[in-house]
This record gives C-alpha cells, sequence and structure tokens, in this order.
C-alpha cells in the first residue's frame, strides 16, 4: 500500500522536456490521489434542472404541460371529492320521533291526543327493543335515572356554550352538535338560566343501529323536556336582540343523546334537538344597522336662539356673574 502511495505521488512530479537535471515542476490535477471508488465519488455528484421560474405557467398549452410531466415523472393533481367522516358520532337522527301534536298544551283527553296515544303505544316495541340492545352494553342502565341524567347534561352544556368555555362544551355535545350550538354565537353575550322544572323528564323513544360492522353499535334516546328557562342575547355593542332576563319563558323541547356503545369510553352526549312541525315559528331576533343614506335631522332651534347662544359674553356681565 505504501510503496503504490509512493508511485501514484512520484507520478504527479513532471520534468521538463529543457536539458536534463532541471528542478521538477509539480502540477495540479484533478484526479484523486486514489483510484478507488471512483465510480461512487462520481455518483456523489447530482445535476438538478432547475425550472423558469419567469416562464408563465398559463402560456404553456396542455400538451406541453402533459409532456413536461411526464418527463418529470409528476401525477396530475387530483379533484379534493373526500369528505371528512367522523366515526365518534353519526351524522343525524336515525327514525326521528315524531311529537304527538298540541304536547304540553293539549287537554290528553281529547281525540286527537288519543289517536296519537295509541299510535305511539305501536312504535313502543321497536324502542323495547332498542333499549334491550342499550343494556347489553350498560346492564345498569334504567330510563328514569338516564332521563336525570340526560336533562344535567342538557344544563350543563347550556352553561358551557354561555360561559364560552369549548373545551368542556365538546365533552357534552357530539362532532354533530357542536357546530349548530356555536352557530352565529360569535360576538354575541348569553345570558341563559334555568327556572325550574314543569314536569320531569322522561324518556320518550330510543333506537338503535350498526354501522359498516354488526358490532359498531351506536344508540339514540331522544328525552322530553319540559322546563322554565329565561335567554337573552346581546350583540357586541351591549343592544338585546332576542329575550330578556326578566321574562321567564315555558320551554317544551325532545332532545336526542347518543352514544357510541361499541366504545368501551364512551359517554351519553347532546346530539340533536327534533323540532315539531306544529311548533309556532320563533321570534325575530332585532338587529341594529346603520343607514348611510340618512339625512342629518335637522334642530327645531329658531335661528335668533341660537345667534343668542353663539354671540360671547361681555367681560362685565362675567364679573357680576363671578361676584
Amino acid at each position: 500500500m505504501l510503496l503504490a502511495s509512493f508511485f501514484t505521488k512520484l507520478s504527479a512530479l513532471r520534468v521538463g522536456r529543457g536539458a536534463l537535471g532541471a528542478a521538477p515542476v509539480r502540477t495540479t490535477t484533478t484526479k484523486h490521489w486514489n483510484p478507488k471508488f471512483k465510480r461512487e465519488r462520481a455518483a456523489k455528484v447530482v445535476y438538478v434542472k432547475l425550472p423558469n421560474f419567469n416562464e408563465d405557467e398559463g402560456e404553456i398549452s396542455r400538451d406541453r404541460m402533459r409532456a413536461r410531466m411526464k418527463e418529470r415523472g409528476v401525477l396530475p393533481p387530483r379533484p379534493w371529492i373526500e369528505r371528512p367522516f367522523c366515526i365518534s358520532s353519526t351524522s343525524g337522527v336515525f327514525e326521528p320521533y315524531v311529537p304527538p301534536e298540541g304536547d304540553g298544551r293539549a287537554s290528553p283527553v281529547s281525540a286527537a291526543r288519543a289517536r296519537q296515544t295509541v299510535q305511539r303505544l305501536e312504535k313502543k316495541s321497536k324502542s323495547m327493543m332498542a333499549v334491550r340492545k342499550i343494556r347489553s352494553f350498560e346492564e345498569d342502565w334504567e330510563a328514569e335515572k338516564f332521563a336525570r341524567a340526560a336533562q344535567d347534561i342538557y344544563v350543563r352544556a347550556h352553561e358551557m356554550l354561555v360561559s364560552g368555555d369549548r373545551h368542556a362544551l365538546r365533552l357534552l355535545v357530539t362532532e354533530y352538535a357542536y357546530p349548530a350550538m356555536r352557530y352565529n354565537t360569535q360576538d354575541r353575550t348569553l345570558r341563559w338560566r334555568l327556572v325550574g322544572e314543569l314536569e320531569p323528564p322522561r324518556v320518550v323513544h330510543a333506537r338503535c343501529t350498526d354501522i359498516v360492522t354488526k358490532e359498531n353499535v351506536f344508540g339514540q334516546v331522544t328525552v322530553r323536556i319540559f322546563t322554565q328557562q329565561q335567554l337573552a342575547v346581546y350583540d357586541r355593542f351591549g343592544r338585546l336582540m332576542h329575550g330578556s332576563e326578566l321574562l321567564a319563558k315555558d320551554v317544551l323541547e325532545y332532545v336526542v343523546f347518543e352514544k357510541h356503545l361499541a366504545n368501551v369510553y364512551g359517554s351519553w352526549r347532546l346530539h340533536d334537538k327534533i323540532v315539531p312541525e306544529w311548533t309556532p315559528p320563533r321570534e325575530p331576533s332585532l338587529r341594529t344597522r346603520c343607514s348611510l343614506d340618512s339625512e342629518p335631522v335637522p334642530t327645531t332651534e329658531s335661528p335668533a336662539a341660537a345667534d343668542s347662544a353663539a354671540a360671547p359674553v361681555p367681560a362685565e356681565s362675567t364679573q357680576i356673574a363671578a361676584s
């Protein structure tokens, strides 16, 4: 090895063609002194063809762009047609509950109420089968206890919405209900309070369904909540838009709670609210707007009074008033 390196260095010394005995001249060379691994050293250098940044891509024809992409090995862009999918909650209410017309106001002995009661008894068999399915995942599930726990979730969810605690709200409502509850609440001040309950909450509907596989079961339970509430909504300027903090109203709601029963760590959360068709329309909110086309309001003062008010006060009268 030492002998090979000696001859290699010696070859770098070249003697000129002049007279013999002249001093050797050392010349530079681009070759590596060790000829081994010459191919590997050459592979370390990669020549990159830089694109023309001054070129306008809009003027390039479609065929030219296709040929350039095939040359570079670039696939054409795919249109984004995928939709986000949440696996911890469903995207709606399956077999929603149909509230009886006039519930909370009509007499229970009326003909329409009796007919709706018979129809509800016919559909009760599906709810009993759904309750049996829920109890296969939760052995100690009872409708009376669940109705009370559901009302507590309902109250806490609205309290977190009023306080603006988004992290705690996500634990109480599903991913489907979260954007619906947070909609149009930016730059608003909410005041909500539960005054009391007019009737105890009760379970009126229950359904279970499986998604993709038989083991992936979701459960939905509809709870009837009849309470007295106070609601006031203020805009960003502090003006009252809707409701009142002094007036309490009777509120009858059919709230749907959902749980991913197949998930061991799942919990019941507020999922949706069922609004009956016979519900009267809501009161529109009061909104304040700035009218740009309005003319200035003329003053009621006479010109003489305005001139007297603008006239300067003499110094003597000022001294008398001061004395």
